[in-house]
């Protein structure tokens, strides 16, 4: 591929292992790309508290967070959306009486509810297995940037995301607040783990078509990396779509060329496959 590209990358398996962990390989690709001229943006479900420091320090010329509730560029925020506090109220409430832990996805944080800690291991349990990965160390549930004991009613959070017993929790919560948007996440289906609630009509795809607008980029220069159903939308908004190795099923289907596996060099590897480095 000829030309400056603005390079999407999803963070938890793709860019880090579903650990954390950011592989060499792809901490020197994105340096080399950025320092080929491309432009390196991180597209993902996490809010900014829970990016770490060692992402920010590759040079990446900003974010798409919160799954597309958030735009960052150069330090500037391009867009922010946030639920309402009563809307928070309400949803925070829901969850209480339907005795469902959460978390609440800030810029500030992740403010979790009063159980969510014990509730959340054996479920990044079962994510993590799923992935081939071993599970959180004892006392860990795998969230960076988590924050316990805060309010749980705030007016700048981006989403919710409640543990499901069910999928058919998912269903209860688009029936009690049909204004809002609606996921899940950490499996498809009925294997979903987590669902989560947001502003409505926002996804990857909304603010990967903002973030070209504000660079005045075309969706042609635009490559997105993913390995989850949630990155599809940033697939489709994206010129070229690249899945890591261990993606599910329908990603895979939706991508143009599949790569490794996120520990088996797969960022590296993909950038060498399309010329970015």
């Amino acid at each position: 591929m000829t030309g400056k590209k603005i390079i999407l990358l999803d963070v938890d398996g793709t860019l880090v292992d579903y650990h954390g962990q950011l592989p060499a390989s792809a901490a020197d690709a994105v340096k080399r790309a950025i320092a080929n001229g491309h432009e390196v943006f991180m597209c993902t479900g996490r809010a900014r508290a829970e990016v770490q420091q060692e992402l920010w320090d590759l040079g990446l010329d900003g974010l798409i967070g919160g799954n597309g509730n958030y735009i960052e560029h150069h330090g500037e925020a391009v867009l922010h959306n946030s639920l309402s506090e009563e809307d928070c109220r309400a949803i925070v409430d829901w969850c209480h009486e339907r005795g469902h832990e959460f978390y609440l996805e800030a810029n500030a944080g992740l403010f979790a509810s009063e159980n969510f800690r014990e509730a959340a291991r054996p479920v990044m349990t079962i994510y993590a297995a799923r992935k081939g990965k071993p599970a959180p160390a004892a006392g860990e549930t795998g969230f960076h940037g988590m924050v316990y004991g805060q309010p749980l009613v705030r007016d700048d959070v981006m989403k919710i995301s409640y543990i499901l017993d069910s999928i058919e929790d998912h269903e209860a919560a688009k029936k009690a607040f049909p204004n809002l948007q609606h996921g899940t996440w950490g499996g498809r289906g009925a294997e979903a783990l987590f669902g989560d609630i947001g502003v409505y009509g926002i996804t990857k795809a909304h603010a990967v078509e903002a973030l070209l607008e504000h660079l005045g980029a075309d969706k042609a220069d635009a490559i997105a990396f993913g390995d989850a159903t949630v990155d599809i939308p940033m697939f489709e908004a994206s010129g070229y779509a690249v899945a890591m190795g261990d993606a599910s099923q329908d990603v895979k289907d939706a991508a143009d060329h599949i790569t490794t596996d996120v520990e088996e060099d797969g960022i590296a590897n993909a950038f060498k496959h399309l010329g970015l480095i």
